[in-house]
């Protein structure tokens, strides 16, 4: 169980819309949002990673220190919200060693996991991993085997896998599923607003069962926030992608955390 801890106006649909400038003005909804999905945890006994930019964290460290003391992993999802491919590698580098101190200053953990906006990492800039590891990530979260207009490597392996020769570092990727021999999503986000649960829920099913493998859930907070401010002139495809359903996903994800049993990331991936 993942959650990529952002607010409404730092997803990238909303880049060319919202300046990075205009963020400090903005009303906040992270913090009453991260409250809700810590309850819902414990209600449930789960322990999660939360992938967090670091421009939350530095304004909020009370919350990141909150999250770690309820024995989730922190993790790093850069600190701007840039994508990898907009990135040269020393910047790349700078930010990730930067956002992975700051977390761990908050946190008191060590910071080993890392997942790109966007799931940015393509064809073009697997070369972070590299960067990840030298600058002493574990594993990475960034890939979705999948076609998408911004992101996805469609022929990417569906399960984790070592994307270093003679590394143990791991590259992690959103979950995938077969039905009638088609490839669909099943690891959150958007797709869990779009498909009716069941749907999601029998393509989890499908991977533990068929595939014995675990899935790779995300959500953001902003996705169980129906009541957040709604942004004018984007398009009709930003504008349904954004907003879809939001009034039902806390219902689901609840529905989610007692269907199946969930935990940290470090601890399922690293611990043997």
């Amino acid at each position: 169980m993942t959650v990529d801890v952002e607010d409404y106006f730092h997803v990238s649909a909303f880049e060319n819309h919202i300046k990075k400038n205009q963020w400090e003005g903005l009303e906040c909804r992270i913090e009453r949002n991260i409250d809700r999905i810590l309850d819902l945890y414990r209600q449930h006994n789960i322990k999660a990673t939360f992938f967090t930019l670091g421009w939350v964290a530095e304004r909020y460290p009370a919350l990141i220190k909150t999250i770690a003391q309820d024995g989730h992993e922190i993790a790093c999802h850069s600190y701007w919200h840039r994508r990898v491919s907009s990135q040269t590698q020393s910047e790349f580098a700078e930010e990730i060693i930067d956002t992975k101190k700051l977390l761990e200053d908050l946190s008191g953990q060590e910071v080993i996991g890392y997942r790109a906006p966007s799931y940015s990492i393509g064809k073009e800039s697997l070369w972070a991993h590299e960067v990840l590891e030298k600058a002493g990530y574990r594993y990475s979260s960034s890939i979705y085997p999948i076609s998408h207009d911004h992101y996805g490597i469609p022929d990417a392996p569906r399960f984790a896998y070592r994307p270093i020769a003679d590394s143990d570092f791991l590259e992690i990727p959103i979950t995938t599923s077969f039905l009638l021999n088609k490839k669909f999503p099943a690891g959150g986000g958007g797709y869990f607003r779009f498909f009716p649960y069941f749907f999601s829920r029998a393509l989890l099913n499908r991977v533990n069962r068929t595939d014995q493998q675990p899935g790779i859930f995300y959500f953001h907070p902003w996705e169980i926030d129906p009541d957040q401010p709604r942004q004018c002139n984007i398009s009709l495809k930003t504008t349904f992608r954004h907003y879809l359903n939001l009034n039902h996903t806390e219902k689901r994800l609840a529905r989610l955390c007692s269907d199946f049993r969930w935990g940290r990331m470090d601890e399922l991936f690293l611990s043997a």
